[in-house]
């Protein structure tokens, strides 16, 4: 783990039970109305790439390796897997509400929730959950309306600017002020490590006006800093920027700790992003 990981004063690095996950700040303190994890790769009992907490079932693990991956975390978090909603990630702006009737898709009965990346709820014990290794993850969380949201954001979902249609679903559906949205922008690859072709800034530059600033060029590739995009629209859309922790954490860098896709030439696991309004 690098000093610049243990030292980011927006973490909160936990392991109970054995399972290691990362916490937020700025959420932690309302630990009494809702509960959240960040999942890193240890404390499960996947095997090679995928050592050891993988937890995605569309990759070739072993089905019975995720099911203890997901039991671990379920006991960890106190939470229950009945309860838990799988979001079907394919790198679009989708927002889905999230009912009661909605816990076990995905995990545990068939899932109708399709295209979305990211998930938004009021329902207590609704457990949100999203899926990452590199792409950026986003917590989103109204204190006052007691709204929860988590969005997965990778480049393409970044640049259609998914994490200001999570906080406008918020507003518009459970009638939350963008002032009062707490925000964690959790660890993900960063602009060390996010090197691309012409194509991907000329996507930034023809959807997202103020990107420009956040995208450097190096040797006929360009480096851009996904998470301070993300935490500059959520800025524009109306959140304070005293409510926002951008924990500044790179997964490749970090690979002792996080799956990255990128870093791991694609043979690697999935981390999860959790978030549920406790009951």
């Amino acid at each position: 783990m690098s000093d610049r990981f243990v030292k980011n004063k927006g973490l909160i690095y936990t392991i109970k039970d054995g399972v290691e996950f990362i916490q937020f700040s700025n959420l932690k303190k309302y630990e009494n109305i809702i509960n959240h994890a960040f999942t890193t790769r240890h404390g499960g009992v996947s095997k090679n790439e995928y050592e050891s907490l993988n937890m995605s079932f569309a990759k070739k693990d072993e089905k019975e390796n995720v099911w203890e991956n997901y039991k671990r975390v379920a006991n960890a978090l106190e939470i229950s897997m009945e309860d838990m909603v799988f979001s079907d990630q394919i790198h679009e702006n989708e927002i889905r509400v999230v009912e009661n009737g909605d816990r076990g898709k995905g995990i545990l009965k068939k899932s109708d929730i399709r295209g979305c990346d990211g998930l938004v709820t009021n329902q207590k014990n609704t457990a949100l959950v999203t899926f990452y290794a590199d792409c950026v993850p986003v917590f989103l969380f109204d204190p006052v309306e007691t709204v929860i949201g988590v969005v997965h954001s990778g480049w393409r979902g970044t640049a259609k600017q998914i994490s200001r249609n999570a906080v406008r679903k918020m507003r518009d559906v459970f009638f939350c002020k963008p002032q009062n949205i707490l925000a964690a922008i959790g660890p993900s690859i960063g602009r060390c490590c996010f090197e691309v072709g012409d194509e991907v800034f000329e996507s930034f530059q023809n959807n997202v006006d103020y990107s420009a600033k956040y995208c450097k060029r190096v040797d006929q590739r360009w480096h851009i800093d996904l998470p301070a995009i993300i935490k500059r629209g959520l800025i524009e859309e109306g959140m304070r920027i005293e409510n926002i922790v951008l924990c500044d954490v790179c997964t490749q860098c970090n690979r002792d700790m996080f799956f990255s896709h990128r870093g791991d030439k694609g043979q690697t696991g999935i981390s999860a992003g959790i978030m549920v309004i406790n009951g």
